[in-house]
């Protein structure tokens, strides 16, 4: 601006004049800071600047020339804008034109310089300022998550030991921060897992680990980056347990599953001994069947026990005191059963149950041999000194309370009292036999057999013959006219004012037998408590002559014995688990196997762990027995004078249940039984209505029916019990053998029934009613009937019905239905006889 002259209007008027110029002088360059540092966010475009981006100019506030028109960025590839916000106060504002992405860049530097708006409108004769640096970091957003760098890891383990790091997981992170891209945090996934992990992956057992107990692990890791963003895919972890060299057994299973009917089993066909490298000289193993569970103390055969009797050979004469429950045997009724029927039929007794035996089942007279036999479990007696517990009394039934012989237990002690009467010697004599054995009280089950050849008693424990320690003598006892009581579980005290039961029996007893005038022999006792399972050897014949082995008695107990290893191994491989039962008791059997290892030179060299595994037992396919025939007989009364054959059409037959239903046993191949090896061991034939009339009615079974059949039967007037142990087959033709003699009934109705194992498996009942043709005798004269002729006498075997009518024309005789007249008017006076066929 140029000043014209000095006075005050003059100068007035030439400021007007200058702006109302076109173009001013722009005599200053904008100012800017000499550096800036920003900050940018990335996926954002605001770049906040320190300190803020603010151009100043000294010729402000003239316009133009003192206003800031631009911002310039210059650099490579800088994605950045600078704009002006305000053009008077130089306000700017940096910011991204494209995307930022901190994972691409992390910082940028370039150069910003402010531009005036120059001398006018055009920006003519602008001016810049100064270039200032600027530093701008892009700032991190937690886009990523962690990223193992194998989704599969393994590692090993030495069972046993406990290790720092057993190895190390890696993950990482794509965000550019550190606080985004690094990991903090690595988590086991899996729960209940011996393993931990630390913030660096490396994973840790927190206890020793056992190739036995889990060979193998598997665990899921996770990882979590340090703005705790999880990873989006787990990793696996797979720890391998491998076992350091134990000696033991290998290559066998805990569980063998054994079908009834296959014969022998192998146990353990991959079995060897690890012994680690070290020479060995000998090794003695043991294999031991536990069985003590099943029935009484094993699978033993159920028939009834003079099946089994018959079938091992025994004397005759026996007498079965705990039989099964029959309508002949019914005094076993009322007693508990413990078990059920799938294998033995044991009773129970707990103090309070007692069975008095039918006098016409009791032997009268004992001789100076005879043989008491029984299976008893008992435990220990409650108190100090526990009561006696008779298993067997022969008592006075009345007026008195002498004890002429008895079993019991008193103290875990066996007791036999056999008292003699005057008439079989007067001098003092053996009265009293005690044993005190560990069986008596170990709640086991034990075959007991009592062999007497007075005054010399021997008692057989499971086949092991046992000397009393203690005999004590007595007085026989005088003689009397009482009756006497057998009783068995208690004895019967048969005084007249207070007449019970005392000394009751306290544990469980099964197939109690009686034989008097024989002694069993050693043989027929193994016979009888012979277990029908055990342990065996397949292809005996090929074992290696270096091996020695034993078997117990029971063949539950196997022991092998033999220098070199290889052949040990071989031989228990062909140890072998057999049952010969038809159907044997299902469940579990546990097989128990020791071992002991010598070295050269030394006793005891290193300790091979027992092993135990079972062998269950599966469920046998059950017979259904089934008794058909023709259910009603139809026979004029005059045929049975000579007897009635009862059940000519009678057929049993036996099927096997199965998955797919119901087939004949005929293919033994398959599966299915043979219905020529499946046996009875008793049938039922029952009166039903009012019994048999003793002297006019009978049952008879002809001898020859039983002969060779180790069969027997008992005869009564409420039926008859044919028993022991025979094909179907067999039963069928005793049964169509049986016929009555002199039936007296018009009608009569028998019951049969049929049962297998001592009544484990029982046929259907099938009845058979008879009716008879019976005539009908009115007499018409005066004097009975009896007067008349033989011919006529003849029929009164059989009742007199009453006849509706009377009819005196002659007719056929021979013709079903007829009446006729017959002239005895020679022996009957007055008139004649009618005779009417029903």
């Amino acid at each position: 601006m140029v000043l014209l002259g000095t006075k005050k209007g003059s100068a007035i008027i030439v400021m007007s004049s200058l702006l109302q110029c076109k173009f001013w002088l722009n005599k200053h360059k904008p100012w800017i800071e000499t550096s800036y540092r920003g900050l940018i966010t990335e996926n954002t475009d605001e770049v906040l600047l320190d300190p803020p981006l603010v151009a100043l100019d000294k010729d402000a506030p003239v316009p133009y020339a003192g206003e800031i028109c631009a911002f310039r960025v210059y650099g490579l590839d800088a994605p950045f804008e600078a704009v002006v916000l305000n053009r008077t106060s130089g306000e700017g504002q940096l910011r991204a034109h494209r995307p930022i992405d901190c994972e691409h860049q992390r910082e940028y530097t370039f150069i910003i310089q402010a531009h005036d708006c120059g001398g006018g409108p055009g920006g003519t004769g602008g001016k810049r300022s100064h270039k200032a640096v600027v530093h701008v970091q892009v700032g991190d957003v937690n886009e990523f998550s962690p990223v193992f760098s194998s989704l599969e890891y393994s590692g090993s383990v030495l069972e046993g030991r406990v290790y720092d790091s057993i190895l190390q997981v890696q993950a990482t992170d794509e965000d550019c921060s550190p606080q985004y891209s690094q990991i903090c945090n690595y988590q086991i996934t899996t729960e209940d897992t011996p393993f931990a992990i630390d913030r660096n992956g490396n994973i840790r057992n927190t206890e020793s680990l056992s190739f036995d107990t889990q060979p193998h692990y598997e665990i899921s890791v996770t990882a979590f980056d340090c703005g705790q963003k999880k990873a989006k895919h787990s990793a696996t972890v797979h720890i391998h347990v491998k076992p350091i060299c134990k000696p033991g057994w290998r290559g066998w299973t805990k569980r063998v599953d054994y079908e009834p009917g296959i014969g022998s089993k192998q146990l353990f066909p991959k079995m060897h001994l690890e012994t680690c490298e070290g020479a060995v000289s000998s090794v003695q193993t043991t294999v031991e069947l536990q069985t003590r569970h099943i029935g009484k103390g094993c699978d033993r055969e159920t028939y009834s026990e003079k099946s089994l009797q018959k079938l091992c050979g025994a004397s005759s004469g026996s007498t079965d005191l705990l039989p099964a429950p029959s309508a002949a045997f019914n005094w076993t009724a009322s007693l508990m059963t413990d078990g059920g029927r799938d294998s033995d039929l044991i009773y129970r007794f707990d103090g309070r149950q007692a069975a008095n035996i039918p006098d016409w089942i009791t032997p009268q007279n004992l001789t100076d041999q005879f043989t008491i036999a029984t299976w008893m479990k008992h435990g220990p007696s409650p108190g100090l000194r526990g009561e006696k517990e008779t298993l067997l009394c022969n008592s006075d039934k009345t007026e008195m309370n002498r004890h002429h012989y008895s079993l019991y237990v008193h103290n875990c002690r066996l007791v036999f009292l056999l008292r003699r009467d005057f008439t079989q010697g007067d001098s003092f004599r053996p009265a009293e036999f005690h044993w005190k054995l560990e069986q008596i009280c170990d709640k086991e089950w034990h075959y007991y057999v009592i062999n007497v050849e007075f005054p010399v008693v021997a008692l057989y424990v499971d086949g092991v013959t046992y000397d009393p320690y203690l005999v004590t003598d007595d007085w026989p006892i005088h003689s009397s006219q009482i009756d006497v009581q057998l009783t068995v579980g208690a004895c019967w005290q048969g005084e007249v004012s207070k007449a019970r039961f005392t000394q009751h029996f306290r544990g469980s007893l099964s197939g109690l037998t009686l034989r008097p005038g024989k002694i069993e022999s050693q043989k027929v006792i193994s016979c009888l408590q012979a277990c029908k399972e055990g342990l065996d050897i397949t292809s005996l014949e090929s074992m290696d002559k270096g091996i020695k082995f034993h078997f117990n008695p029971a063949q539950s107990v196997l022991v092998m014995e033999g220098e070199d290893l290889e052949q040990v191994n071989t031989a228990l491989r062909k140890v072998s688990y057999i049952n010969s039962r038809q159907f044997p008791t299902p469940g579990t059997r546990r097989i128990h196997i020791s071992t002991t290892v010598q070295c050269f030179g030394e006793d005891v060299c290193i300790s091979i762990p027992d092993i135990e595994a079972i062998v269950m037992v599966m469920q046998p396919s059950e017979p259904r027995i089934t008794i058909t025939g023709a259910e009603q007989l139809n026979m004029p009364a005059s045929d049975l004078a000579l007897g009635l054959l009862l059940f000519r059409d009678l057929h049993i037959f036996s099927t096997v249940t199965k998955s797919d239903g119901i087939v004949p046993n005929t293919d033994h191949r398959s599966g299915v039984l043979d219905e020529m090896v499946h046996n009875l061991d008793y049938c039922d034939i029952l009166v039903l209505g009012e019994e048999l009339k003793k002297g006019l009615e009978s049952l008879h079974l002809p001898r020859s029916a039983l002969l060779g059949k180790h069969l027997d039967y008992t005869n009564s007037t409420t039926g008859m019990s044919i028993y022991g142990k025979h094909s179907t087959n067999v039963r069928n033709t005793e049964l169509k053998s049986l016929h009555t003699l002199r039936t007296g009934m018009s009608a009569r109705s028998f019951r049969v029934s049929c049962s297998e194992l001592n009544g484990r498996y029982t046929s259907n009942q099938f009845t058979l009613q008879f009716i008879s043709s019976t005539y009908c005798i009115a007499a018409l004269c005066s004097s009975t009937v009896t007067d008349c002729s033989p011919s006529v006498s003849l029929m009164l075997y059989y009742p007199l019905l009453p006849c509706s009518s009377v009819v005196t024309t002659p007719m056929d005789p021979h013709r079903a239905g007829a009446i006729w007249v017959v002239d005895h008017s020679q022996h009957c006076s007055n008139t004649d006889i009618v005779v009417v066929v029903c």
